[in-house]
């Protein structure tokens, strides 16, 4: 064009190479523009191809998949589908792809989630399936990578795709991620997730990054007919006379802290803040040793994990994952009960092992910090148990999420231990807030 001619939409003139330049991520609506202006386009920018075959495997959706398919359609292609963990997200994303046929890229926080990505789409359309990522690097039509690999190679990427799917989708509006999805000119985009909500509010940048929220379903409304149906059950402990003293005496020292200094913790900069003062000098360093020791009290109390034991014994014949905030809290519990423990140490064999006794029933229970919050898949769990967490909502569902897979005659329940009179009232109230606990 020349340069006279108006900008077409997302453009600005670049008068060292004479031409209009956009983000790769406006390609599809700068297309859609030309085209209503009738403009000829000599498009050199997409190297995508469409895919000659669908889905080899055609298993009937379920009625809200089904659903969900036709929103995303009917939304041109870009948007996020919310569905709880066990309804079936994979299936969706595999519908998208027979419906678009167009070279996709599958993105997955985890390599445990890259392997189930392979064999879920090797399985269903019967070619071959590209990795990216945790060493390796091999590139197909079909293709699944991590996102911290994808933000790395998206340069060499982000023209080969026209289907970018974006597993648990929440991670994307990371500054990292979110410069992978801007460099890639797929103009259909999946996003999927059980949780979309973030604490820093990035959430509403999935809008750019992939498309608004097109259909949304939570455990409430598929529990019983698709997931299978739960309860919750939350359980106050009490701090013994010589646990509660201590305890009041370390919050004592870091509230003090947090007094003298104006921080309040509330407040989005509220930690960084005290960390970074905290590390001026020996009052500070004495508060920030007082509030790890208070932590340790309200999640580890010794009662609470007296109340684990029996909580193990009454659920023997059940299949139990035993979440905690931190590993010291995992690794006590561990050691105590015998029991096997996966952490973001447990190497991958070691980890799969555990998994399979624990499905196969050698194992009764499994004890965990935060590894297996999301995107593992393990249907004979029908028992956990929060003995300590953070407040996000997001990582309360998610770990609810984990027993919720359907199976004949399955009932789910899950246990929040929590200290009286400490911090964790406060932190269970705040990641209570959410449909599946009311």
């Amino acid at each position: 064009m020349p340069a006279g001619a108006p900008a077409p939409p997302g453009c600005v003139w670049d008068p060292r190479t004479a031409c209009f330049r956009a983000p790769a991520a406006s390609y599809a609506n700068l297309r859609r523009a030309l085209a209503r202006g009738g403009r000829e386009v000599d498009d050199r920018a997409r190297r995508y191809a469409e895919l000659p075959d669908g889905l080899r495997v055609h298993p009937t959706p379920r009625p809200y998949q089904a659903e969900a398919l036709a929103a995303w359609r009917a939304a041109q292609g870009r948007g996020v589908v919310v569905l709880p963990t066990g309804a079936g997200k994979t299936h969706v994303a595999c519908l998208a792809i027979d419906d678009r046929r167009r070279s996709t890229l599958v993105l997955a926080p985890t390599l445990d989630l890259v392997r189930q990505w392979y064999d879920v789409l090797r399985a269903s359309f019967g070619v071959p399936v590209g990795v990216i990522g945790g060493g390796e690097y091999a590139v197909e039509a079909l293709t699944v990578s991590t996102y911290d690999s994808a933000y790395l190679h998206m340069e060499h990427l982000g023209d080969r795709f026209g289907l970018l799917v974006f597993d648990e989708c929440h991670h994307l509006p990371g500054p990292a991620y979110a410069l992978a999805a801007r460099a890639a000119v797929a103009p259909f985009r999946l996003g999927l997730t059980a949780t979309p909500e973030r604490a820093d509010g990035r959430h509403a940048d999935l809008d750019e990054l992939c498309g608004p929220i097109v259909y949304r379903k939570d455990i409430v409304d598929l529990s019983g007919a698709y997931l299978a149906p739960y309860e919750t059950v939350r359980l106050t402990v009490e701090l013994a006379a010589d646990d509660r003293r201590a305890y009041e005496e370390a919050r004592g020292v870091y509230r003090d802290f947090l007094a003298r200094h104006g921080i309040r913790m509330s407040s989005p900069g509220g930690w960084s803040d005290f960390v970074i003062r905290a590390a001026r000098g020996d009052d500070g360093r004495r508060a920030m040793a007082a509030y790890r020791r208070q932590r340790e009290i309200a999640f580890a109390a010794p009662a609470k994990l007296d109340y684990v034991g029996l909580l193990l014994e009454r659920h023997r014949e059940d299949r139990m994952l035993l979440f905690t905030q931190d590993n010291a809290t995992a690794y006590a519990l561990a050691r105590r009960f015998l029991i096997p423990i996966i952490t973001h140490e447990t190497r991958v064999r070691e980890r799969s092992e555990i998994l399979a006794g624990l499905a196969e029933g050698a194992y009764g229970a499994v004890v965990t910090s935060k590894v297996l919050n999301e995107g593992v898949d393990i249907p004979e769990a029908n028992v956990a148990v929060v003995v300590s967490g953070s407040a996000s909502v997001r990582e309360h569902v998610q770990r609810l999420g984990r027993i919720l897979r359907a199976r004949a005659g399955k009932r789910a329940l899950l246990y929040e231990l929590v200290t009286a009179n400490t911090g964790e009232t406060f932190t269970s109230a705040r990641r209570r807030d959410h449909s599946a606990y009311r």
